[in-house]
């Protein structure tokens, strides 16, 4: 069972949301310390070592080191906008 590192950036995120939407994200972000590359996951183009899953209509970009078996989750946004890919490009300068 991996790690699992940045739930500080999910919490923050999760306030805004209805109780309903932040469980089913919690859920999905708690799940990849059990799966950390789920089926559903993809590897950002660019970012080795950086992956994102999908929870209904936000996505939680996380990175994964396996020689450390930690998941570290980066952030968590909205999937309809690139807003999430602006934030982590700012994160990553």
């Amino acid at each position: 069972m991996a790690k699992l590192d940045g739930l500080e950036a999910v919490l923050d995120f999760l306030k805004g949301l209805q109780p309903k939407i932040a469980a089913q994200v919690a859920k999905k972000t708690l799940s990849l310390n059990i799966d950390p590359l789920p089926s559903d996951s993809k590897q950002l183009k660019g970012y080795p070592g950086y992956y994102r899953v999908d929870s209904g209509e936000y996505r939680i970009v996380y990175r994964f080191k396996p020689e450390e078996d930690l998941v570290e989750v980066i952030l968590v946004g909205k999937r309809n906008d690139d807003e999430v890919y602006k934030k982590l490009e700012r994160l990553l300068k």
